[in-house]
């Protein structure tokens, strides 16, 4: 669908260029863009190899180990319906520590192995997630972040005075948002399932 939405998009924005005479600003626009696409993807692959890098030293040097050990009860708090021995608890663990120091993309490899645990654990049909799935999924995308990594580099790549000054915003939106996945999350664990017949 957003594919058709895009496609619809550009078409428009060209027929209507080329009828107004801004063809020349729509063919400078692309590639200008292009060319800053390019630069923004070189700085966030550095940025992305740094971070997994010490995602993957944290994980061999115990730390991620011991953080899942530490917030184990609140694992099993939002996810009762998965066994702590589980391999997805640890996905799951090394997801939001990665997510907590803003690490998204290296979070992301954690976050598909915890998916793929969890379906596997899944008593429905294939086409339906379970309760733990969709849990995982809200509070993955309500994230709260100590310090959004990829922001801040964001903002430095295009010359901000203070990259850094998202911090406090950030904590405090994710930390909203993430309160409020869990008590929809939780609202919707003790609400009776309906049964298809």
């Amino acid at each position: 669908m957003l594919n058709y939405l895009w496609g619809f998009l550009i078409i428009i924005g060209v027929v209507y260029a080329a009828l107004t005479g801004h063809m020349a600003e729509v063919t400078n626009g692309a590639l200008d863009s292009s060319k800053e696409a390019v630069s923004i993807c070189i700085t966030m692959i550095g940025v992305m190899s740094l971070w997994s890098g010490l995602m993957q030293i944290a994980k061999k040097a115990g730390i991620i180990a011991s953080c899942t050990r530490k917030i184990r009860p609140l694992l099993k708090w939002l996810f009762p319906d998965v066994p702590q021995d589980n391999p997805a608890i640890e996905y799951i663990a090394t997801n939001l520590i990665a997510d907590f120091l803003g690490l998204g993309w290296a979070s992301t490899p954690a976050g598909i192995k915890a998916i793929k645990e969890l379906a596997k654990l899944n008593k429905r049909n294939v086409h339906t997630a379970s309760d733990a799935m969709c849990t995982f999924l809200i509070i993955n995308i309500a994230s709260i972040q100590l310090i959004p990594v990829n922001i801040i580099a964001y903002r430095s790549q295009y010359g901000s005075v203070n990259p850094a000054a998202i911090i406090v915003p950030g904590m405090i939106a994710t930390t909203i948002s993430t309160i409020v996945a869990i008590i929809f999350c939780k609202i919707k664990y003790h609400k009776p399932k309906k049964v298809n017949k």
